[in-house]
């Protein structure tokens, strides 16, 4: 089957090379989305955005949470956001860059948050998904853990979890796991 599109950009494309112009990159409707959503942002007092690769990539940006409240009060938390190009159909990847004793956040930086996977709809955006990583810090979820043994004690011994937070933000071990100091 003939495509087209694609043999009408080519002509386009052609065309433009011949004119002596560079031909425009087309941004998908992703990017369309995520452009307008970045535009409108509002972040809370505790959260940071960045762009590593420059504001020409979008699709690729990292945010600082520093929660102001509860167990995680003092902590710095990267996060990276990969964005598909079936954005807004499908959600972004988002890992945790900095290793963190947490229910919901794996020790690869796998993070547990239900917008993420079988809750993601389309009308929901990067702000919603900043607004639900800041609840986790100050609502860590045992029902629904990536960390099981840090959900079992925040379930079981909330003051042993908090001393455990404490201990893996200050730079110690929790068990045999050391943690990187991010105070």
């Amino acid at each position: 089957m003939i495509n087209l599109f694609k043999i009408k950009d080519k002509k386009n494309q052609d065309a433009e090379s011949a004119n002596g112009r560079h031909p425009v990159k087309k941004q998908s409707a992703g990017e369309l989305r995520l452009h307008k959503d970045i535009s409108e942002l509002n972040l809370p007092k505790t959260t940071t955005i960045s762009f590593p690769n420059g504001k020409d990539d979008l699709m690729n940006f990292e945010i600082n949470i520093r929660p102001d409240e509860g167990y995680y009060l003092g902590g710095k938390f990267l996060f990276t956001f990969l964005v598909p190009s079936s954005y807004p159909h499908e959600p972004p990847k988002v890992k945790c860059k900095t290793k963190v004793y947490h229910p919901n956040i794996d020790l690869e930086g796998n993070v547990c948050l239900n917008i993420l996977r079988e809750d993601w709809k389309p009308v929901l955006n990067i702000n919603t998904i900043i607004y639900g990583l800041n609840h986790l810090f100050t609502q860590p979820n045992h029902e629904d853990p990536l960390n099981h043994d840090a959900a079992a004690i925040l379930r079981d011994n909330p003051r042993l979890f908090e001393t455990n937070v404490r201990r893996a933000m200050a730079g110690g071990y929790v068990g045999q796991v050391h943690f990187p100091r991010c105070i």
